[in-house]
């Protein structure tokens, strides 16, 4: 019953993971014709906001990837120190995303002509922001129960309080076997 949570994360940790992956090169590919001074091309455009759009899209799609290969650990093991990198990477890029995303809006409020190329990525980014959400909330839903997978709680692995000494009886502590972690 704890896979719930992980059975439900791996397809859309798969699917944030492409989605990265797409933006990462059609940002990139815009960015490159930006810089290359070519945005009359025909499926380019932009507007004053499209250049921190681009950037921080980019930004986005690596730290995205990154986060979805901690995250793709943390679904192969789904453990407590395994869900902490998985977490913070996470979070981070969510946190990138978003921004990415209010630079999305932006340039869509500014308006003018924007190429298929671009609208693509504001659609991708606006997407992404809400599915990294929600993968961000299943990897961490075993928080609130532990039917859905591991929670920062579950700590007795890391102590060796679940694991029977031989030559001890049940309750029974070895001298030198601490219970809790020094502070």
């Amino acid at each position: 019953m704890a896979t719930v949570g992980r059975n439900i994360a791996a397809p859309l940790l798969f699917l944030n993971l492409v989605m990265y992956l797409i933006v990462l090169g059609f940002a990139s590919w815009c960015i490159n014709k930006y810089i290359n001074g070519q945005t009359n091309h025909p499926s380019f455009g932009g507007n004053g906001a499209t250049p921190f759009f681009l950037t921080f899209s980019i930004l986005a799609a690596v730290i995205g990837v990154a986060s979805k290969l901690a995250g793709g650990n943390h679904i192969r093991f789904w453990r407590n120190d395994s869900l902490a990198a998985a977490g913070s990477a996470s979070i981070v890029a969510w946190a990138v995303t978003a921004l990415a995303m209010g630079l999305a809006c932006k340039q869509i409020n500014i308006g003018g002509w924007r190429g298929w190329r671009l609208r693509m990525i504001e659609a991708f980014i606006i997407i992404l922001t809400f599915t990294q959400l929600l993968y961000l909330l299943l990897i961490h839903a075993g928080t609130f129960s532990s039917k859905y997978g591991p929670g920062y709680r579950d700590t007795d692995y890391a102590t060796g309080q679940g694991h029977h000494v031989p030559g001890t009886h049940a309750g029974e502590h070895k001298a030198g076997v601490g219970t809790h972690m020094p502070v």
